[in-house]
């Protein structure tokens, strides 16, 4: 507490996220999903923007980040933290983009993930993108990672949308923006901050035991990432650029239930097969070498305990997963993928944010290295997404589908979201080091009828 208030610091999770704006990597993730527009348009095809805006306004209360400014504070005062914002204008976060074509639709969310968002202004934008077929809209969540992970970002999205179509906002609440706390309330605070670090670190001291069992629990994780055998050279790693493409492919969630029940594997099992598949088809169509090839994936765990829909902030864990994509048979790759999965995720897991990478110094060097590093070869993510149909201002959400950036030195990021039965994936990659993108989603949507048709599964 400061000055009667709390101070709501970035957390070492938070920061590890944010120093990816020092060394110009995208920090942006969000989503891309297409609605109904029936009601959104008017009889010229314009959307409706002004009614969009009056529908949020009064949810914005359920997601204070989208009212709050990141404050820097000088040197002395402590880490980062979140401030009202002095002033607010939804007109400045919900925008419309019209598409020229219905194919620009990826192109167009991959050109609007380019430019930073504004730091004068809450960190997260909503574009409309009006000119689908049949009345449709995109809509393209636009969030820097700092604000959230794939978790709390799917929560925050969610508040704002309803469950029915006809669903009333909620009662409204005053809200005021609180000033910004003075120097002495930061002094204070980071004093506090700093003594209860001290005291943890000799707590530490005096029981020896309960830090070192920590540890011990945490060092499989750690060596997964910093000691195991390095990935391999392929054509994968590659320090990226700031533009990005995008391609995605659609699935149904009750299809790759059935898979893993038939194969006694889990659905992140069928995720990680098919992200295979899709890698080993890439990177055979570019003349590399794919016998007894095995990929390393950096699989991306939430370490969230909220219920459903309540997460916030940052808690993101790992766990590094091989890739067989030596393996030519569909089948045996995922038995080859549960069984590594099975083994590995007893292991504790680690928040990013912690070890070594509490501090920034350790931070700082990890990025350093990380447009060289061999640790992984690419990152796949899976978050469930609500079973249930979503509306946006009484416009139903028939599809949705994650968003990642590239960063490092890791061209291909792959994000899989399930919604109301669906199981979407995105492929996000630099736009230089991988033009034939379209061939990794070819590989990644065969593999998964492949393994549906072996599964009895239409």
């Amino acid at each position: 507490m400061a000055g009667g208030r709390r101070l709501e610091r970035l957390t070492a999770s938070d920061l590890f996220l944010l120093l990816w704006d020092d060394y110009g990597w995208s920090t942006d993730i969000g989503g891309l999903a297409v609605l109904d527009g029936t009601s959104l348009l008017d009889e010229n095809g314009r959307v409706r923007v002004d009614m969009v805006r009056r529908h949020l306004e009064p949810r914005l209360q359920l997601v204070p980040r989208f009212r709050q400014l990141l404050y820097r504070p000088p040197l002395g005062l402590g880490w980062p933290l979140w401030i009202d914002a002095p002033s607010f204008d939804l007109a400045d976060h919900v925008k419309v983009r019209p598409l020229a074509a219905e194919s620009q639709l990826l192109q167009t969310c991959a050109e609007l993930a380019r430019p930073r968002l504004d730091p004068a202004r809450p960190l997260w934008e909503l574009w409309l993108l009006p000119g689908l077929s049949e009345r449709r809209i995109g809509a393209y969540l636009k969030v820097h990672h700092v604000l959230a992970d794939g978790p709390a970002a799917m929560a925050a999205f969610a508040a704002l949308l309803d469950r029915t179509p006809d669903a009333s906002a909620p009662a409204p609440r005053p809200w005021t923006a609180m000033p910004i706390p003075s120097a002495g309330e930061l002094l204070r605070d980071n004093l506090r901050r700093r003594g209860q670090e001290l005291s943890r670190g000799v707590s530490g001291l005096v029981h020896p035991r309960r830090t070192l069992h920590q540890v011990r629990r945490t060092l499989p994780a750690w060596r997964e990432v910093l000691t195991e055998q390095p990935a391999p050279r392929t054509s994968l790693n590659h320090p990226v650029g700031a533009e990005r493409r995008l391609s995605v492919v659609r699935g149904r969630l009750d299809v790759a239930r059935q898979v893993a029940h038939d194969r006694h594997a889990k659905v992140n099992d069928v995720i990680l097969a098919a992200v295979a598949g899709g890698v080993r088809r890439l990177l055979a169509s570019r003349g590399e070498d794919v016998d007894g090839l095995v990929q390393r994936a950096m699989v991306t765990m939430s370490q969230h305990q909220e219920g459903p829909g309540e997460a916030k902030g940052n808690k993101p864990g790992w766990m590094m997963v091989p890739l067989p994509l030596g393996e030519s048979d569909p089948v045996r790759r995922l038995r080859l993928i549960a069984a590594e999965t099975a083994a590995r995720k007893h292991e504790a897991r680690p928040e990013a944010g912690s070890g070594i990478f509490r501090f920034v110094a350790g931070q700082r060097v990890w990025y350093r290295m990380f447009p060289r590093q061999r640790s992984v070869n690419l990152v796949v993510s899976n978050v469930p997404g609500p079973p249930v149909p979503l509306y946006l201002a009484g416009a139903r959400l028939l599809e949705t589908f994650p968003l990642m950036p590239p960063m490092g030195n890791l061209t291909l990021v792959v994000a899989a979201l399930s919604y109301a039965g669906q199981l979407n994936f995105t492929a996000a990659a630099d736009r230089d080091s991988c033009p034939d993108l379209e061939v990794f989603t070819q590989g990644l949507h065969e593999t998964l009828d492949a393994l549906a048709r072996l599964a009895g599964v239409a």
